[in-house]
């Protein structure tokens, strides 16, 4: 059972996290905005690690409310503002209806070149990157290929680009991006955003590239092959021209 399944254990935890780094700067002599900008980063930081909406705002708010009920410092008004610039960096409201920040497991797609064999200089894409652990995966299965990362967010967008050197890590919007370039896009979305990928991925990949999705299913489509992650999740694989489930 990981530490995620013992909610509100995790939001707890980042909450003392929060007031022992706060505390601990104020009495190294910090001053008290330096103090709780630096804890309201810290909850922000940990809320990437929420599976839900939710869990992430209890875990990246919880601190500054908690602070702001307890009356414990003098802060201008303006300050309190801000967790939710935070907030805003690492989560762009145009975001909101896209996949939360789940990881891919490093070998989760190691699989991949024996159902879907690339060019030495194929270009791959990974679109919404998060913090890289869907590149990291690409290169172990494909480490010939150009891969190339797309995120929205820029907070997220650096570290990537700091955890991957050896890609090109952009920020954009994944589904305004132009996809027809590559041999492969790779996606960990959500089923509600499913349908707008296949759309995507209908209208702009070229004949013979593959749409290969973790976890969630295009049920519009058939797949080419379904393979099995080492944690048990499904790894979906879709090559253009794609064929509709409507055959069957």
């Amino acid at each position: 059972m990981t530490l995620m399944r013992l909610w509100p254990l995790p939001a707890v935890l980042v909450w003392l996290a929060a007031w022992g780094l706060f505390g601990g700067l104020l009495r190294l002599g910090a001053g008290p905005l330096l103090a709780t900008g630096s804890a309201c980063a810290l909850g922000v930081a940990a809320s990437l690690l929420g599976a839900t909406w939710w869990r992430r705002l209890m875990m990246a708010l919880g601190f500054p409310l908690l602070l702001a009920v307890s009356g414990s410092v003098t802060l201008p008004a303006w300050a309190w503002l801000l967790p939710l610039v935070l907030l805003l960096l690492i989560y762009p409201p145009n975001t909101w209806r896209d996949a939360p920040l789940f990881p891919t497991p490093i070998h989760a797609l190691k699989d991949l070149p024996a159902q879907a064999p690339l060019g030495q200089d194929a270009l791959i894409l990974d679109a919404g990157c998060g913090l890289g652990d869907g590149l990291k995966a690409l290169r172990g299965a494909y480490p010939a290929a150009r891969l190339h990362g797309l995120e929205w967010s820029w907070p997220l967008r650096g570290l990537c680009a700091l955890r991957c050197p050896w890609a090109r890590v952009r920020q954009g919007d994944i589904w305004r991006a132009d996809w027809s370039p590559y041999d492969l896009v790779y996606l960990f979305q959500r089923p509600e955003s499913m349908p707008r990928a296949v759309a995507k991925a209908a209208a702009e990949l070229q004949p013979g590239a593959w749409l290969v999705s973790l976890e969630f299913e295009a049920t519009q489509w058939q797949p080419q092959v379904r393979l099995q992650a080492p944690d048990g999740r499904p790894v979906w694989l879709y090559r253009a021209p794609f064929k509709t489930t409507a055959g069957l």
